[in-house]
């Protein structure tokens, strides 16, 4: 890895942040908070959130086997999506390398942030070769993207060849895990300590269940977290956010279990699609979705849409022609979403 400086944008590293008032007095006690401009009434939700969410992190520290200095929370994972390219790539100059198919909010925050997107297709079982996405990078180069498992492929990625763009890469490496959960895979968290390029993401919204608190987490150096701290709005993470946040974090067994149940509706719903006419194929996932590959996906997903069932058709991506992307939903919906099918 390039040493950090040089990774950065240079008006970014020289960057003073912005100072919030519970910044100032952070490490002391207090009782009479006179500082913030803020509405002495309607406690508690009159007050400024933590901007670090210490105790999220503490409970995160826990539950994920990562130290607090080394996890960054933002605004579901989107915000840690686009810190990066504002942190890293200079607008109109650099460049970064994902692969193709893959979640599309990458390329939209390239976009949005005038940095170029390469993309590197991926082979016909969804997999990527290293040496390939090594080629697709220049001196420019500052972020590989890799979402493992992929969306809306579901499957997840040669460990491997991870490892290899990993050590083989002079710049920033993300590994989006938001599906991790669901995956036999290991998380790749347990490789930050022995490569200082990582970046990990993942998210409150899928496995726990809480895609309406929009949380989002970043895992990765002390150097790196510190610095999506200095870019990051000041208070990102609403109070409501933290404490639902807390209250599912108690009790991360439950979450087990409901993924164990996911997982078994995964496997029924999948082997009900293989006995479909209309259905051609069921690519393996470690997701709570699966790609599914139809007769004609536009039709179908039409008629679904008129039975009042909505999945998502990924006909026009690359490798996924007329295929639909179905989510895993309970016993009931999947029921209705078969039975529908069925009188197709």
């Amino acid at each position: 890895m390039k040493p950090l400086e040089e990774l950065v944008r240079k008006n970014i590293w020289s960057l003073a942040p912005y100072s919030s008032a519970r910044d100032e007095y952070a490490g002391k006690e207090a009782h009479v908070f006179l500082d913030a401009n803020e509405n002495p009434y309607n406690a508690p939700y009159n007050r400024y959130p933590d901007p670090l969410q210490k105790e999220v992190k503490a409970m995160l520290e826990r539950v994920k086997g990562v130290p607090a200095e080394n996890i960054f929370l933002g605004n579901g994972s989107d915000e840690a999506i686009d810190l990066p390219y504002r942190i890293f790539c200079e607008p109109g100059r650099d460049n970064v390398v994902s692969i193709v198919p893959t979640y599309g909010m990458y390329k939209v925050c390239a976009d949005i942030n005038d940095v170029e997107y390469r993309e590197v297709l991926l082979d016909e079982q969804f997999q990527f070769h290293a040496d390939d996405v090594l080629k697709a990078c220049d001196a420019h180069t500052k972020i590989i993207w890799l979402c493992s498992p992929n969306n809306p492929t579901g499957n997840s990625l040669n460990r491997d060849e991870m490892l290899k763009v990993i050590e083989g890469f002079e710049g920033i490496v993300i590994v989006d895990e938001a599906y991790i959960d669901f995956a036999r895979q290991q998380s790749m968290r347990q490789e930050l300590p022995a490569h200082s390029n990582l970046i990990i993401l993942q998210t409150m919204s899928k496995a726990w269940g809480s895609a309406a608190i929009r949380l989002g987490m970043a895992f990765a150096s002390k150097e790196i977290i510190a610095i999506y701290n200095k870019v990051k709005y000041p208070y990102n993470v609403n109070q409501l956010t933290q404490q639902q946040a807390m209250a599912m974090l108690k009790d991360p067994f439950e979450v087990d279990k409901t993924v164990k149940i996911l997982l078994q509706e995964r496997t029924r719903l999948m082997q009900s699609f293989l006995e479909l006419p209309i259905c051609e194929k069921i690519y393996p996932t470690d997701a709570n979705f699966f790609l599914a590959r139809m007769t004609d996906a536009t039709r179908i997903y039409d008629y679904l849409v008129e039975q009042g069932i909505i999945v998502r058709n990924r006909s026009r991506i690359q490798l996924c022609d007329n295929c639909l992307r179905i989510t895993i939903g309970t016993r009931t919906e999947n029921n209705e979403l078969l039975s529908a099918l069925r009188q197709y």
